[in-house]
């Protein structure tokens, strides 16, 4: 077997295309665009580049078959925060059903981790946040993959946890139908906090874009950036996550609360576009734009994805979960009738607030992802990732 490391557009190309002939008879398979995989390994357009480091690999057999890929990467943003060691990733793992052959990729990339002082990797995981290619689907493959999010063969599992990886933490995906009913403690939750003149709630508006991506990076940071493993959102960071998402925003699903007029909470909701890109094969030129297009004005996507929730820490606690969800449901159950199924972004089995409060939606683990860990000493105590 021969290991080459990406270095020309050839290579490149060929990481890209490898999947698509690996997943050839897999129905639920949806190839993911082109220009998103290239993204995560562009200086130019990956911001995390500026704090970090990363390679790729192909893995090819004696015949010259390409055989699996891997991809490693340092993100000094998160290598030591809350780790017992510094800790790189490996991601973007494609493998035949071999044991040696992933076993190969594994080396190369823990290889190229140790020489860079690394002591431990988590995978299969992305250089960047965690909204994309994170963790290893174990249960769900008869369900379509959501866009940026991992799809893969079952024995991939058997392959990670024979090497040695150890489960770090779990990812559920929640789902649900839109117009089933909701609990009636969430409900009641959604009263206390509609009942407090200081809260108000209001969707996105596309014309005030700034202004909203504004206050999701307030709430992020405060929310989210001291948790384990999660990075300061700078402003150039939200802009670029807006923007991103701005040709596929429906402002309607996505909500803020603010408490006197200040951000205090954000409930993230975004059409589910894997449900149009999967007409397109992975290619965003102008005949995949034409059909993007198309399917959208067809409203073809009946499925919404809730991305994530976001509450600043003083105001836990007070029902705003439960006020977001309601201020949406009025929005998508009577006004606005457009999607039929709702999937929840994955949440940690390390977040067991977050779980009871989707619970409370009403939804049912559909999918489940794991966060996989492998210390390169392993005479040295595994721990999973704390609870929050």
């Amino acid at each position: 077997m021969q290991v080459l490391e990406i270095k020309d557009a050839k290579l490149a190309k060929e990481f890209l295309e490898f999947p698509v002939r690996l997943y050839r008879k897999e129905k639920n398979w949806i190839r993911p665009l082109d220009k998103d995989i290239d993204t995560v390994f562009d200086p130019k357009k990956n911001k995390t580049f500026r704090n970090g480091e990363c390679t790729r690999w192909i893995l090819r057999d004696g015949s010259g078959k390409t055989i699996g890929r891997i991809a490693a990467f340092i993100n000094q943003k998160t290598v030591k925060k809350d780790n017992d060691q510094p800790t790189g990733g490996l991601g973007f793992f494609e493998c035949i059903d071999d044991r040696d052959a992933a076993f190969k990729l594994f080396d190369t990339g823990r290889e190229w981790l140790e020489s860079r002082g690394m002591e431990a990797m988590d995978g299969p995981i992305n250089f960047g946040e965690r909204d994309k290619w994170w963790g290893l689907l174990v249960d769900g493959f008869q369900i379509e993959p959501n866009y940026n999010c991992n799809y893969n063969f079952p024995y991939y599992q058997n392959l990670f946890e024979a090497y040695g990886f150890q489960i770090y933490f779990k990812q559920f995906t929640f789902g649900r139908r839109v117009r089933d009913p909701f609990s009636p403690r969430l409900m009641e939750k959604a009263e206390k906090a509609f009942q407090d003149p200081a809260y108000t709630f209001r969707h996105l508006e596309m014309k005030k874009l700034d202004e909203y991506t504004e206050h999701f990076r307030i709430i992020y940071n405060k929310a989210w950036a001291r948790h384990k493993g999660v990075a300061q959102m700078s402003g150039l960071q939200a802009k670029n996550i807006m923007k991103q998402m701005k040709p596929i925003i429906d402002e309607k699903i996505i909500w803020f609360g603010y408490y006197n007029d200040d951000p205090v909470a954000f409930y993230m909701n975004l059409p589910e576009v894997n449900q149009i890109f999967k007409y397109v094969n992975g290619k965003l030129d102008l005949i995949g734009k034409m059909k993007f297009l198309w399917h959208k004005w067809r409203k073809t996507c009946k499925k919404m994805l809730g991305l994530v929730f976001g509450i600043v820490p003083e105001h836990q606690g007070k029902g705003l979960e439960g006020a977001l969800v309601m201020a949406t449901a009025q929005m998508v159950q009577k006004d606005y009738t457009r999607y039929d199924i709702m999937e929840m972004n994955w949440i940690g089995d390390f977040n067991p607030k977050m779980i009871r409060v989707v619970e409370q939606v009403g939804g049912d683990i559909v999918k489940t992802h794991i966060t996989y860990r492998k210390l390169f000493d392993e005479t040295k105590p595994f721990k999973r990732a704390p609870m929050q």
